[in-house]
């Protein structure tokens, strides 16, 4: 677990080390022979400053201190970098021998899996190469605007070897050699986290953040009272409105899909094929009703799409890949998969079709940062919306499901929708959530907001006698947030499901929260006694976790053109 960032004196010694930097930088002295505390140099000191909270102090050390040592003046901005750079090294030289294993293998199943790594940890390199030019085009007083891009990518790269190292767990001797690969990323990487931790201490946070990828950047700045009764920005223009609307006459596709050959395509994945290279704005694309049978991916070289249909039960992308049964990851399983930035989804259906025999088997799979779904349906069994990597929003969407139905390691917020539970396989319990924030230094997680929690129809009059709970924490760091929801009676009394009877470990550090909710499954007088449990009843708690600091929503979610609810819904 991360350790408590520094405060206090240490904070005040730290800007007076940085005040030193800059003053040394600014006055352009050659002079790289300031000592300062007995011989130490200042960029020493700083190197020892920015390591001492870490989790793998040694490691920081390590990392840092041939840079202090050869350059004396050593600014804070350079220290960053380098540990980001870092990272990526390790990462990369990890992404080699994942590949130089799956080549060496004799079977295909070991050799999909390592595949599989090779394809998480190539993710994870992009995602630090990203970190490391956000802070090298970043002055040292803008860094602050970075903070949560930052924290944001070193969350998904520990999310992605996470997903790795779980993937490998039935061949645990290909899994310990990947695990010990990882040592040096990971340490680094959590080391990362709390180096811009403390660097967003020391600057002061901005609730600030810049959209890495190209998107209209003229709106106007979002205020709580610019929202109109229909929950769309006061400012929002005409052409806006009719993109959210889909008024088919007012809106010019780039594409249009259509499985009766009215459209260019008949499959969605050709439309993605379609787009073009060096895509400036968004690539829009039009799916006319009807049933897709096929999986679709949206590659990380896709950026801003924006694809929508005729309706969340009209176009609707159907399959039936799963864990069990094709003997595949879980991640590799999504009907509809999307790794692309800044991708936009509405009036779409995603189904996957397994069944709960197939067991993991996912409707929705994104790693996309920045991604926003509006008045969709993502319909299955076990596993079916998996929030994997960085930031995103769900808004007026349907969740239909049995076990761990909504999880994953990312961030994201979903207002409004309404979450179903179906019927499970015989003895099986319900679980909505699994959350599977590993580290208490992640800057991720799930928040739940102002959604309906109920139970499909036909399950119903069954409902009451198969336990259902509202999640359960699958990483020691899990955290979880629901609050303003009606939640239904198939909800049992204690609320929340321990992950593991025996050690009962993920409880203790786990972060869930409710708040604010109604209904007879709301009744909180009987909840878990967690230690990381606990029942919130100060607003300005709750407000931490709604839309605008939970995913700095003003400063890229507006430009989506989704409607967001900012703040809470009522006054408790």
């Amino acid at each position: 677990m991360g350790r408590v960032l520094a405060a206090g004196i240490s904070i005040i010694f730290v800007v007076g080390v940085i005040v030193g930097i800059v003053v040394t930088v600014s006055r352009g002295s050659g002079n790289t022979s300031h000592q300062s505390n007995g011989g130490l140099s200042t960029g020493m000191k700083a190197v020892e400053t920015l390591c001492d909270p870490t989790d793998y102090k040694e490691t920081c050390l390590n990392t840092l201190s041939p840079i202090a040592k050869r350059n004396n003046s050593v600014t804070l901005k350079d220290l960053v970098k380098a540990t980001f750079q870092a990272a990526q090294e390790e990462v990369t030289k990890a992404w080699g021998k994942s590949g130089a294993l799956g080549k060496n293998t004799t079977t295909s199943f070991d050799k999909m899996l390592l595949d599989g790594c090779s394809e998480l940890l190539l993710y994870a390199t992009h995602r630090l190469q990203a970190a490391t030019s956000a802070v090298e085009h970043s002055n040292f007083d803008t860094m602050s605007d970075h903070v949560d891009d930052l924290k944001t990518w070193s969350s998904a790269v520990i999310a992605l070897k996470t997903t790795c190292l779980d993937d490998l767990l039935e061949k645990p001797e290909l899994q310990k050699t990947m695990q010990d690969e990882l040592m040096n990323a990971t340490q680094i990487t959590f080391n990362a986290l709390v180096i811009v931790d403390e660097i967003s201490q020391i600057l002061g946070k901005v609730d600030s953040t810049e959209f890495p990828v190209k998107i209209n950047q003229n709106s106007r700045r979002l205020l709580n009272a610019e929202v109109d009764k229909d929950g769309y920005p006061a400012w929002f223009s005409a052409a806006d409105r009719r993109l959210l609307a889909f008024k088919k006459t007012h809106l010019t596709p780039n594409v249009v899909v259509a499985k009766d050959g009215s459209g260019q395509f008949e499959t969605i994945s050709e439309a993605i094929s379609a787009y073009p290279k060096n895509n400036e704005g968004r690539f829009i694309i039009y799916v006319k009703a009807g049933q897709y049978h096929e999986k679709v991916t949206i590659p990380e070289t896709a950026i801003n799409i924006f694809i929508y249909g005729d309706g969340p039960s009209e176009t609707v992308v159907i399959a039936s890949d799963n864990k069990k049964i094709n003997n595949t990851q879980t991640w590799r399983t999504a009907t509809f998969s999307v790794v692309g930035d800044g991708f936009i989804a509405s009036s779409m259906g995603f189904e996957n079709v397994a069944g709960p025999e197939g067991e993991q088997a996912v409707a929705f799979h994104s790693k996309s940062d920045f991604s926003a779904l509006y008045n969709c349906r993502m319909q299955g069994y076990q596993d079916t919306l998996y929030y994997h990597t960085c930031r995103q929003f769900y808004k007026n969407c349907e969740i239909s499901g049995t076990v761990d139905f909504i999880f994953g390691e990312g961030r994201a917020l979903i207002q409004d929708s309404h979450i179903i539970l179906r019927e499970p396989n015989p003895n099986q319990k319900n679980t909505i959530t699994a959350d599977g924030r590993s580290n208490d230094n992640m800057h991720t997680g799930l928040v739940i907001q102002h959604c309906n929690i109920s139970a499909e129809a036909e399950f119903f009059p069954n409902g009451l006698k198969i336990p259902s709970y509202l999640g359960r924490p699958w990483k020691n760091a899990s955290r979880t947030i629901i609050m303003e929801s009606k939640i239904d009676a198939m909800i049992v009394a204690q609320g929340w499901l321990s992950w593991n009877e025996t050690t009962h470990e993920n409880e203790i550090y786990c972060d869930y929260k409710e708040y604010a909710n109604r209904g007879t499954g709301a009744d909180t007088s009987n909840r878990v006694k967690w230690p990381g449990f606990r029942v919130l009843t100060v607003r300005e708690d709750a407000e931490n976790y709604t839309v605008g600091p939970f995913l700095r929503a003003k400063q890229w979610l507006r430009n989506t053109g989704v409607p967001f609810h900012l703040g809470l819904y009522h006054k408790h």
